[in-house]
């Protein structure tokens, strides 16, 4: 149990940038109906921010899961020299490439009305991959105090930005239109600002990054790089395979719903908004990930890894549940949030939450069963699953969303992680046995989604009266706390923090 003290211990603190840069992100995507009152006007932004997660697969190639992989096995320095140049060239060369081709770019995606977004975008997507590497090294050394500081002060930068030139700076102007300040803000760029903000935040992290960057050596081994080139190259179909995965239906959504262009757009905004919600789940899902993947290479030649591996599964998918339940039990806030300070057009989808919420939690399981291929080196099978998952989300997607627009939008998405999940985990008890305990949490997810249900119904019943959803929700979420509490007493009881509490108990 100490080894998942360790990894509770480090999931906190990475987890924290992680949530920040996550829930400060998804507060300044969330402000959007605050600020603007058409949904379509946010649709060329949340093009442009779907597309980044592609092309950042690409960039990377691989190379910080197969650090943690290849840390274990060769000599760090060199590799860490190794990677850092072939990342440094490939940024260079890849970032050209996007740079003298912006306009079919901004063509193809439809942002011929902003094309200096693309500008920015390459800037943000450069930049963040050179910090790649120099985060995978503080993670991989148990640095995750260094890490928060780097990851929170980016944050700030970033965040500081937006709120000045979409907020303050408009405000200020226009009761002093002939200010100096008028000199270094262009109204034109609008919304455009958060791609600033963003760029501006990782230029930032990149300098208080120096220290890790200087450590690379004019070093670069042609054998090792081949060697590791062959390990991460299944991983980039795996990226690509999990973008699509997650974005697909926000990139085509406007190519293959039969609206006109303005209501195409109007969907859109409204179903990336209502993606953001469910997002809520992938926040802690990311910080987890920033400590376990280290974490699991790591525990991989302990002789009990896989009850390891088991247990941290089932704490996972516990708190997987009670995000779940927050998401789904206390819905009906988020939308009295949007009526009363925003703007009706917003709460449109609200319904389709729990279903991209759930889909999360098997998403989230699946890169915890993932450990098995990238321990084994069986990094084809993820890329088969992936691949396979894609095809879903294409098919789903080009079938659904011209009949059932967002709603279909996620039942595809459900589909392809419940699918992907599935295989992972029949494939991975093939060549890497690890004993989960499936039957309970089969339960734990069941017993979430019967609590959403009942929620759902009561409020049904009981129409339009917002004080005794949120009552209700809290009762149903106090039941599963209890029933989680009396199941997992002897567990809870050995973590940190809670598990004095537990002890005092007893």
């Amino acid at each position: 149990m100490s080894n998942i003290k360790k990894l509770a211990s480090q999931t906190l603190w990475y987890g924290v940038p992680t949530i920040a840069s996550r829930f400060l992100g998804y507060l300044m995507n969330m402000a959007l109906p605050f600020f603007i009152a058409l949904p379509e006007k946010t649709a060329d932004l949340v093009q442009v921010y779907t597309l980044i997660p592609f092309l950042n697969v690409v960039f990377a190639y691989g190379m910080e899961t197969a650090y943690f992989r290849f840390s274990q096995t060769h000599d760090k320095t060199k590799l860490y020299s190794t990677l850092s140049i072939s990342l440094l060239c490939s940024t260079i060369l890849f970032s050209s490439i996007l740079w003298f081709q912006q306009a079919a770019i901004a063509n193809a995606v439809d942002l011929n009305n902003h094309p200096d977004y693309i500008m920015w975008m390459i800037a943000i997507i450069a930049v963040d991959n050179l910090n790649t590497l120099p985060f995978a090294k503080l993670r991989q050394e148990n640095r995750p105090k260094r890490y928060a500081f780097a990851r929170v002060l980016g944050i700030l930068i970033n965040v500081s930005t937006v709120i000045l030139f979409m907020g303050v700076i408009p405000s200020f102007l226009k009761n002093n239109p002939t200010s100096f300040i008028a000199n270094f803000y262009n109204p034109e760029m609008g919304i455009g600002y958060y791609l600033v903000g963003n760029l501006l935040g990782s230029l930032f992290t990149l300098l208080i990054l120096f220290k890790e960057i200087a450590q690379v050596k004019l070093s670069f081994s042609f054998k090792l790089w081949k060697e590791v080139i062959k390990y991460s190259a299944p991983l980039i179909i795996v990226g690509l395979g999990g973008m699509i995965n997650d974005v697909l239906s926000r990139l085509i959504y406007r190519h293959v719903v039969d609206l006109p262009p303005v209501q195409a757009d109007h969907e859109l905004g409204i179903f990336a908004n209502v993606f953001r919600l469910a997002l809520l789940i992938t926040i802690m899902i990311q910080a987890f990930r920033m400590a376990a993947e280290p974490f699991f290479f790591n525990q991989s030649k302990e002789e009990n890894a896989p009850v390891t591996y088991a247990r941290v599964m089932k704490f996972f998918v516990i708190a997987c549940c009670f995000m779940f339940l927050f998401i789904g039990l206390f819905l009906d806030v988020f939308r009295w949030l949007f009526l009363t300070l925003a703007n009706k057009n917003w709460v449109e989808g609200m319904e389709v939450v729990p279903l991209l919420a759930l889909g999360n939690i098997f998403l989230g399981i699946y890169y915890n069963l993932s450990v098995w291929y990238k321990l084994t080196n069986k990094n084809n099978y993820g890329a088969i699953i992936t691949v396979l998952g894609a095809l879903i989300t294409i098919s789903l997607n080009v079938l659904l969303i011209p009949k059932l627009h967002y709603t279909g939008a996620a039942i595809a998405t459900f589909c392809c992680y419940f699918f992907m999940m599935c295989s992972s985990y029949l494939l991975g008890q093939k060549y890497y046995r690890i004993p989960y305990a499936v039957k309970k949490l089969t339960a734990y997810i069941s017993i979430c989604v019967l609590l959403y249900l009942i929620h759902v119904l009561l409020t049904v019943i009981v129409k339009d009266t917002l004080w005794f959803s949120i009552a209700t929700g809290l009762v149903l979420l106090a039941i599963f706390t209890k029933l989680v509490s009396f199941i997992e007493a002897k567990e809870l009881s050995k973590l940190p923090l809670i598990g004095k509490w537990y002890q005092q108990k007893n």
